[in-house]
């Protein structure tokens, strides 16, 4: 993203709708004006860096998104101690608007396509006199996963498809596999580890008393002699967590292991951790 540092200049005039906006009583501030423009903007098609963007859904204000102008911090860090773990972030900073209107034609002339991208939903809002910082972002989306169960199902699906057909783990080649049968004891064995990860802030197949893939899937009642584990973390969804451990040849080998009968798997977020959202798929063996 380029530098977001301006000087004063003269504004263009506004159009009279867009003037309009900002006839809002003085008592609504600044910020909620500029919202006003902003979300008046994403309802229409406009043109923007030489192409036509579609309209947007308006963006809704959260005030744990409203950084501090002169927060210097890791961005998505300090939205997380916020208790905003976002999927999508990106930040903006102005000088020299000395009201929400002059902020807002800065915004318009310079970023427009952060002002329309469909794929942010919130926004925060912070001024300190002429300085404005604006945080446009899009939650994780663990929050839309729906229940373990139909989670659980999903990555069984997805696994089973992936065995379906010849694949390419890295250099190794992989011939189809039979499908894999859900487990209750592996997905109770990759609930509990989803969760420490996520409550304890960590990301590995060691737990932090030194617990193993091997351990976990003991003390949860599976008797097989074989087990795999694939973890995953920051994804927001099934997909996406498959997608990652395919395109990794280790966790590739173990979707794709003719030897695994037995698989479970299970994910669980906490807003506050450093990814947000923590995956694990344990595989087992007679």
């Amino acid at each position: 993203m380029h530098p977001i540092r301006r000087s004063l200049r003269l504004l263009p005039l506004l159009p009279a709708a867009l003037t309009s906006l900002f006839a809002i009583p003085a008592q609504a501030g600044d910020e909620r004006q500029l919202l006003a423009a902003i979300n008046d903007y994403r309802t229409h098609s406009q043109r923007c860096e030489w192409s036509t963007m579609r309209g947007a859904p308006p963006l809704v204000l959260k005030s744990n998104l409203a950084l501090p102008v002169g927060y210097s911090g890791a961005l998505r860090r300090g939205l997380r101690d916020a208790g905003y773990q976002a999927g999508e972030v990106r930040s903006i900073r102005l000088a020299g608007a000395r009201d929400a209107r002059s902020a807002f034609a800065m915004l318009r002339d310079d970023y427009c396509a952060d002002l329309l991208d469909s794929q942010v939903s919130d926004i925060g809002i912070s001024r300190s006199g002429n300085q404005w910082r604006l945080v446009l972002a899009r939650p994780m989306a663990s929050a839309q996963l729906g229940d373990s169960r139909s989670t659980g199902q999903a990555l069984l699906a997805q696994v089973n498809a992936a065995r379906a057909k010849p694949r390419m783990c890295g250099s190794k080649r992989f011939a189809a596999a039979r499908p894999l049968n859900w487990s209750s004891a592996l997905a109770s064995a990759a609930q509990q580890h989803s969760r420490s990860m996520a409550n304890r802030d960590y990301f590995s197949h060691q737990g932090p008393d030194g617990d193993s893939p091997f351990d976990r899937a003991r003390d949860a009642g599976f008797r097989g002699r074989q087990v795999g584990e694939n973890i995953a973390a920051g994804q927001g969804s099934p997909r996406a967590a498959m997608d990652s451990w395919l395109a990794s040849p280790g966790h590739c080998a173990n979707l794709m292991n003719p030897k695994f009968t037995q698989v479970g798997a299970a994910y669980a977020s906490q807003v506050r951790s450093e990814n947000g959202i923590y995956w694990t798929m344990m595989f087992g063996a007679p």
